[in-house]
């Protein structure tokens, strides 16, 4: 009984030191070289993607900073109580129990606490959902990874305007300016190895999306009109929006390094929802001017990613 009572002791200290916010900072290496390899998760991964747009890096500047410490220390206090009742209120030390049934003071501050605790959670979340919702126009700053700034990251206007629409079960993408468009489906495994070897399964996809590095591009989303609600999501750029039928929702992002970048519906849409991959392949300028040349000019987009180097 002593045994597993430690074994079970060392597993709950061992999850609540996973809680405390300098436990992040190690996780945070770990993310960057999964990262160089891929825009996705790794099995074993506890901590947020990599960012690379303002918007993500809100969001791990929020959720590193004020919540993990609110979480850790209501989780302390908690136990701190919990130990409290355990030694001094149990049978033995107290055999005889008070007789009153509440108190006023207690019962205030365990209301007025957590409001103040909400409050102070709510204004830079409110921020940084603003920033999410708010498409650059070249005069608007943003938080960044200050989330209690007045908005000190200036960011371009959007000079790329992408349409994505949720099928049944795959993605469509439109290029507005240009008015072209592609589909893009999963790849099975069998089709990975022999066409894309070492992207990742059930994330890789055989036409990916593709845009400029360092370049504002604004993201219309929405589902097919006979279809049903899907949501785009790309967790490396802090991007989660509902794709409805007959509703044309809008964010933006933009990302500061090369490389792709994966997500998934994150909406339950059906048989294959797990099936509907996203990916987003970040290329230089130059690059994504060659790829949508190619693209206008020929409507062939194999022929236009041929363009591109070489997975």
């Amino acid at each position: 009984m002593t045994g597993q009572f430690f074994r079970k002791m060392g597993a709950a200290i061992a999850a609540a030191t996973a809680l405390v916010p300098a436990a992040v900072s190690a996780q945070d290496a770990a993310v960057l070289t999964q990262n160089d390899a891929g825009g996705y998760a790794e099995p074993g991964q506890f901590h947020l993607q990599e960012s690379v747009t303002p918007i993500m890096d809100s969001i791990v500047a929020f959720h590193d900073g004020i919540l993990m410490w609110t979480i850790a220390l209501i989780v302390l206090f908690v136990l701190a109580l919990l130990v409290v009742i355990v030694v001094r209120f149990n049978a033995k030390a107290n055999p005889v129990p008070a007789r009153f049934t509440h108190n006023t003071l207690i019962e205030v501050i365990w209301t007025v606490v957590p409001i103040l605790i909400l409050v102070v959670i709510a204004i830079p979340s409110f921020g940084v959902l603003s920033d999410q919702m708010t498409v650059p126009d070249g005069e608007r700053k943003y938080l960044g990874a200050n989330i209690f700034s007045l908005g000190e990251v200036e960011v371009p206007e959007a000079t790329i305007t992408i349409k994505a629409s949720g099928e049944q079960w795959y993605w469509n993408y439109e290029y507005v300016d240009q008015g072209v468009a592609f589909d893009s489906n999963i790849l099975s495994e069998a089709e990975i190895a022999e066409f894309k070897p070492g992207q990742p399964r059930l994330l890789a996809v055989n036409n990916e999306l593709v845009v400029p590095v360092d370049t504002t591009v604004r993201l219309q989303v929405t589902s097919s009109p006979t279809g049903v609600i899907h949501a785009f999501a790309v967790p490396s750029f802090g991007i989660k929006v509902d794709a409805v039928p007959g509703r044309l929702n809008e964010t933006w992002f933009n990302a500061r390094e090369t490389g792709i970048y994966y997500g998934q519906c994150s909406e339950l849409c059906g048989k294959d929802h797990a099936y509907m991959p996203i990916a987003v392949r970040v290329v230089s300028a130059e690059e994504y001017e060659a790829f949508i040349t190619a693209f206008a000019e020929s409507r062939n987009y194999a022929e236009a990613a041929s363009l591109l180097p070489a997975l």
